[in-house]
């Protein structure tokens, strides 16, 4: 026969054990990236952008598209869905400014649940481009973007649902540097 001792404690760190599991899934699965890291370069830099739009000031700014614009009218679409969208990108006058210990923080964290790694491009003229998305079952939850060169330091994050199909239309807007998404959907048509 089981004590009222063992019986009554067990039940209590079962619940503390699915409480505690159920706030790591939960933080594994935020699509947020933790960028931080990355400031101390800005004193390297000779140009630095530092976007920080969160879901408040997405719904703010998405009044300011032109409901008569057909383009504005989509990327207000686009842009009601997500929690954010954060930028950091460094630029350098000569290479060498950052390491790739710099990088791997934010890999880190790319290579956690649900994230998948979509592209993967290097170039020794063009840098290296790598594209990572966050699954939440069959739907995208976040998306990130490094693009490193010897110069150049980027990273982009889309926080909250994001439909591939219409990402080409942020590109330029809200700090998101132009990916060329719109460039490859030309040309796969023209095939």
């Amino acid at each position: 026969m089981k004590s009222l001792f063992q019986t009554n404690i067990r039940q209590p760190l079962i619940v503390l054990l699915l409480i505690i599991t159920s706030a790591l899934v939960a933080k594994a699965q935020d699509s947020r990236l933790q960028m931080g890291s990355l400031d101390h370069l800005a004193a390297k830099a000779n140009q630095t952008v530092d976007v920080s739009v969160d879901e408040r000031l997405m719904r703010m700014a998405s009044k300011l598209f032109n409901e008569q614009d057909a383009d504005e009218r989509e990327v207000k679409k686009l842009v009601a869905g997500l929690k954010g969208i954060y930028v950091k990108s460094f630029e350098f006058d000569t290479s060498g400014q950052y390491s790739d210990s710099d990088l791997e923080t934010i890999r880190t964290q790319l290579r956690g649940p649900g994230w998948t790694r979509l592209v993967n491009v290097t170039s020794k003229k063009d840098g290296n481009l790598e594209v990572y998305l966050l699954f939440n079952g069959d739907s995208v939850a976040g998306m990130a973007v490094l693009h490193n060169d010897e110069k150049e330091l980027t990273v982009v994050n889309i926080v909250g649902p994001v439909n591939l199909d219409k990402l080409a239309q942020l590109e330029g807007q809200f700090g998101v540097p132009e990916l060329g998404i719109e460039q490859q959907k030309k040309k796969n048509d023209e095939k």
